[in-house]
């Protein structure tokens, strides 16, 4: 599992400036929560497109989370980028005034749709594509929201498990607050990742390195001394959350369907 970081470095920098070339842009937007995976997608825009080019956008829930804003802060100065902080309370609360709900999961969903709304308002305001910081683990097992947090125009970040990006964080020399914290997706007081999937981010990465990279079978991962039934968890993880990473399916009425045979990408000779 181990990365090298400073090639990874290398390819990542030149797919941003590649992607957003491409696309006619010159600026960046993401949010910066302060945690590991849009930390490092900020320090691989910075140096792909200079820190004046890269804005972060706190996006705080009231204040709860003080610390997340207060570690994005020393993120954003530590790279030198632009920040904006827009706190998404009002709005979510004004939603659930009127559709009160105890039901967590709801009320998460709704942060990362408000949180992934602004970005792309902010998009169309300053011209700038937005940055993905969903890494190849949270893709995996479908660890995140559906136009929320996984949304965006270019993500460098897929291709690397959480474990990864702390190697490339280290590479890069993140502070080490940051580096070390508990992962979060900061959507309720308290809130971990680990905590929540019941597995370390380590353990997980190792079993979907051996089903995903190696493309060994269940029984070979758990003779490999895995649990079965964490191996199970991953399996069902990833089946159940496949809708998560595929365009939604188009009924194939017409000769050329989109998705079907009209596979070209974006800029293919006119």
């Amino acid at each position: 599992m181990t990365i090298n970081a400073p090639l990874a470095v290398k390819i990542l920098t030149a797919f941003i400036r590649e992607e957003l070339t491409k696309a006619g842009f010159q600026k960046g937007v993401l949010g910066l929560s302060g945690g590991l995976d849009s930390s490092v997608c900020a320090a691989l825009a910075a140096l792909a497109l200079g820190p004046e080019n890269i804005l972060g956008v706190m996006m705080p829930c009231g204040a709860s989370f003080t610390g997340e804003r207060d570690d994005a802060g020393l993120v954003a100065k530590h790279l030198g980028i632009r920040t904006e902080t827009i706190d998404i309370r009002p709005m979510v609360e004004a939603y659930f005034e009127k559709r009160p709900t105890d039901d967590r999961i709801r009320r998460g969903n709704k942060m990362a749709r408000e949180r992934m709304s602004i970005l792309y308002d902010i998009s169309a305001r300053d011209r700038a594509l937005i940055l993905g910081t969903s890494n190849k683990t949270e893709l995996l097992i479908g660890y995140g929201t559906i136009h929320g947090d996984t949304a965006c125009a270019v993500n460098p970040m897929g291709d690397l498990y959480k474990t990864q990006v702390r190697q490339i964080a280290a590479h890069l020399g993140l502070p080490e607050r940051i580096r070390t914290k508990a992962p979060t997706a900061g959507l309720w007081a308290g809130q971990t990742d680990e905590a929540e999937l019941g597995m370390a981010y380590e353990e997980i990465d190792l079993i979907l390195f051996k089903l995903v990279d190696e493309r060994e079978s269940r029984k070979d991962v758990v003779a490999a001394g895995f649990e079965a039934a964490k191996v199970d968890r991953i399996l069902g993880l990833i089946r159940g959350s496949e809708f998560k990473r595929q365009m939604p399916p188009i009924a194939k009425i017409s000769t050329r369907t989109i998705g079907h045979d009209f596979l070209y990408p974006y800029d293919w000779e006119r």
